[in-house]
């Protein structure tokens, strides 16, 4: 199948020559194509350039389709880089007693959060998780996800840790969007082992880890090392635990404090460390100069009313950013990366530029899949939207709240919801 994208009023992010993630002050640049055209064969993005060029890099012998963009924008579908979106419920009762006065690490302790879900996804089936997380695919689609990486971690126990994989798996072997799996197994301290914490690391140890890499469920390791939940030490543990069985690192680091989760993160080559929302010079210094890409949630500390990352420190201080959504049912039930690009730029003073960066290239770093998503380049996956009509690269996240995505291609396909 040949799809020809003409007149488009701006090609964004175009990428000429292979780029892992862009950087500091790099963030800011962004290389777009006014009065453009693209062609995409079959599942891959075959070429592209101004309208001028056109008449020279095409033919219409298979041209099945032609969509005139006219005053729209182009963009690489959303890359996110951080969801649990296979859950059995949602947690209403827990954002209502939120707006009552009681912290997220009061509500825990209720028996609230974390084990709350935990509880829930016990009795509810495999189908039924598969379906209801397979419409959550299907909602962050329709507003430009093309790729999103989705956890467990609401099983806490071997069985149903395995059970929230697999369904990851099925939903990566018939979802239409690229999917990778991570194993969140120490998301949080199951009541059973309050009192020993140390009893439940090595349940993930020695028997979770050996069996999700058996049965190939996962494609990285994480854990959520803060305040309340699991030190460094433990952490370290799991983690050397992961790499010894094949499984890159992402941790969950500093949302609820200055715990040391970016420095073991650091120590162990992971991919991303993510939330960031306490971040100094010491953990700026450490990441600088490394493959771990630091990425930040802005919908979770817009919903907990956490504190801000210091984007703005951290893009001067030549590090990367990623951001990514965390859509889940406790603390950002919302999977809307262009609102979490209206963030950046609200909240985090990033310009258009860095944001779409950061929602794009460097989310796409940030799950492993930079090399076929996250820019507009020769040979990479046709996962892009066309927006609706836009006057700029800013419209998307001057107008929040609205939807201006009006087509989604996936794997060159366009797609009818």
């Amino acid at each position: 199948m040949k799809i020809l994208l003409e007149n488009i009023k701006e090609l964004v992010q175009v990428i000429d020559d292979p780029l892992l993630f862009r950087a500091g002050k790099e963030m800011s640049r962004l290389k777009t194509i006014k009065n453009a055209f693209l062609i995409i064969r079959d599942e891959l993005i075959e070429e592209y350039g101004t309208m001028e060029e056109l008449k020279d890099k095409y033919t219409d012998d298979d041209l099945l389709v032609e969509i005139d963009c006219t005053n729209r924008l182009v963009y690489p579908s959303f890359c996110d880089s951080h969801t649990h979106i296979v859950y059995a419920h949602s947690r209403e009762i827990e954002f209502v007693n939120r707006i009552a006065g009681l912290t997220y690490k009061e509500i825990a302790r209720q028996g609230g959060g974390i084990l709350n879900s935990a509880k829930r996804l016990h009795e509810t089936s495999e189908d039924e998780l598969y379906h209801s997380a397979m419409d959550r695919i299907f909602e962050v689609m329709k507003i430009g996800t093309g790729a999103i990486e989705i956890k467990s971690g609401y099983g806490l126990n071997t069985d149903d840790e395995l059970k929230m994989l697999r369904v990851i798996q099925r939903l990566k072997e018939t979802a239409p969007i690229c999917i990778r799996s991570t194993f969140l197994g120490a998301h949080a301290i199951p009541e059973k082992y309050k009192s020993k914490p140390s009893n439940y690391v090595d349940l993930i140890i020695n028997e979770m880890i050996p069996q999700v890499v058996a049965d190939e469920l996962a494609d990285f390791i994480d854990v959520f090392c803060d305040k309340g939940f699991f030190s460094p030490q433990d952490t370290d543990r799991i983690l050397l635990a992961g790499i010894k069985y094949g499984l890159r690192p992402k941790i969950h680091a500093n949302e609820l404090g200055f715990t040391g989760g970016v420095q073991v993160g650091v120590k162990y080559n992971a991919l991303s460390v993510d939330h960031l929302e306490y971040m100094g010079d010491e953990e700026i210094q450490v990441l600088k100069g490394t493959e771990t890409m630091p990425t930040v949630l802005p919908g979770a500390a817009f919903f907990l009313n956490l504190p801000l990352s210091p984007v703005r420190k951290m893009i001067d201080a030549g590090l990367p950013v990623a951001l990514a959504s965390d859509f889940n049912p406790g603390s950002s039930p919302s999977g809307n990366m262009s609102f979490i690009s209206s963030l950046g730029c609200i909240k985090y003073n990033m310009i258009p530029e860095e944001v779409i960066n950061a929602t794009t290239l460097n989310s796409a770093y940030a799950m492993g899949v930079s090399d076929c998503l996250g820019s507009i380049t020769k040979g990479k996956t046709a996962n892009l939207f066309i927006t609706s009509e836009a006057g700029s690269i800013a419209s998307l996240p001057y107008n929040f709240g609205s939807n201006l995505i009006e087509t989604v291609i996936i794997n060159g396909e366009i797609q009818s919801f």
